[in-house]
């Protein structure tokens, strides 16, 4: 029973890793959405989950449960696209590890083993939502939320946390240095590390934040010089992505990976966050910055770029589309990784040239319904006129 039963795991599990994509038919013309996620809970390897000796696990129990494969840096290495997944046991702890594709878009197989982060502080309970950038001082850096049980809670809530920005570096994605948690006045969830030098000094996007869930305070997304990245402190900060009401992203905002560098100008992925009914609904959308000055907000199309439909509202936190990480290629093709409601990875895919397009051309939010409605009014008289109407 125990030979059968494996037979069949591991058979499901290969017809599932080799599963080939295929691009959804409808689409806007901006990206192409693809039809099956490209990694779940069941992609994780059976050597992770299952004790292969009959004599210690005669039932072929799955011994240690996976429930979720969200939130994934991403980094094109050594030819193969590489996403770091954070993967979350049926304990809640998260973890992170490394799936890797030939094409960018099917066939993701975990590597050997997880991440093994350096482990430096006892109190640290959880890890979560790695930013890669590849820095032009020659390190990979990864920087990610380091949480803790809040120390100031009252006596019995087990509920309330603190959120550190925990920042490591590698050359090879194997060896991880452990450097310290970046020193901030606020809590910082969301931080990312701009690709290259501004004035000799490490850029990073932040978003300030009162508490652990709430923005607060907190304007949107924020601007930081660093001095040095193994003892990285926020010594001021500059809001460059306000928070609007009546917005996509009137709770909070964050930024997703790092940015693109393009001729027209360095083009942004972030989600925001509006309040509903149903809860909280988190979106994705784009905007660009100067390229002399990456402070300097030049587009901001109005809207969500990408938001979950059909089984993407689905999941353990629904409703939400969550991206920090995605890869270009020389061809100027654009691979999109996000998570649907805290659960599963898909991928889209655009390129430069049309995410540019989109970012300069869209109207941006007039911030009222009179607004929306003269900015239709103002494309049906363009079309008209081009009809010769």
């Amino acid at each position: 029973m125990f030979k059968e039963r494996l037979e069949k795991l591991q058979t499901a599990h290969e017809n599932l890793l080799a599963r080939k994509n295929i691009i959804e038919e409808n689409n806007n013309g901006i990206i192409d959405r693809y039809i099956h996620p490209i990694v779940t809970n069941e992609h994780i390897p059976l050597e992770w989950r299952y004790d292969f000796n009959p004599e210690t696990n005669p039932f072929c129990l799955e011994r240690i449960g996976v429930n979720a494969c969200m939130n994934s840096g991403a980094i094109k290495w050594n030819g193969k696209y590489l996403i770091m997944v954070r993967v979350e046991g049926s304990d809640r702890k998260s973890f992170f590890a490394i799936a890797e594709s030939p094409n960018g878009v099917d066939n993701f197989r975990f590597w050997e083993r997880p991440v093994n982060l350096p482990d430096i502080d006892p109190e640290e309970t959880n890890v979560y939502d790695m930013r890669l950038t590849a820095h032009e001082d020659g390190w990979i850096y990864g920087i990610f939320c380091s949480e803790r049980h809040d120390p100031e809670a009252k006596q019995g809530d087990l509920s309330s946390a603190v959120a550190k920005a925990g920042i490591v570096r590698t050359k090879d994605l194997i060896n991880w240095d452990r450097l310290p948690d970046l020193k901030s006045k606020s809590q910082q969830r969301n931080v990312v590390l701009h690709p290259e030098f501004i004035d000799g000094k490490y850029a990073l996007y932040t978003r300030p934040q009162d508490g652990f869930i709430d923005a607060g305070s907190g304007g949107g997304i924020g601007w930081a010089l660093i001095e040095d990245m193994t003892n990285a402190e926020i010594l001021s900060e500059l809001i460059i992505d306000k928070r609007y009401y009546h917005t996509i992203k009137e709770v909070k905002n964050g930024e997703g990976p790092h940015p693109i560098k393009t001729p027209q100008g360095w083009l942004h992925l972030a989600h925001g966050v509006r309040a509903c009914a149903a809860g909280l609904r988190y979106v994705l959308y784009l905007y660009m910055t100067a390229l002399e000055d990456p402070t300097k907000v030049i587009a901001q199309p109005g809207g969500y770029f990408l938001a979950p439909t059909g089984e993407e509202r689905i999941g353990d936190v629904s409703n939400v589309l969550f991206s920090n990480g995605w890869i270009v290629d020389e061809d100027g093709k654009v691979f999109i990784y996000y998570a649907s409601s805290d659960t599963r990875m898909h991928v889209a895919v655009s390129t430069i040239d049309i995410l540019v397009d989109y970012c300069m051309n869209t109207p941006e939010d007039g911030l009222r319904s009179a607004a929306s409605v003269a900015k239709i009014n103002e494309l049906i008289d363009k079309n008209k006129q081009y009809k010769g109407e």
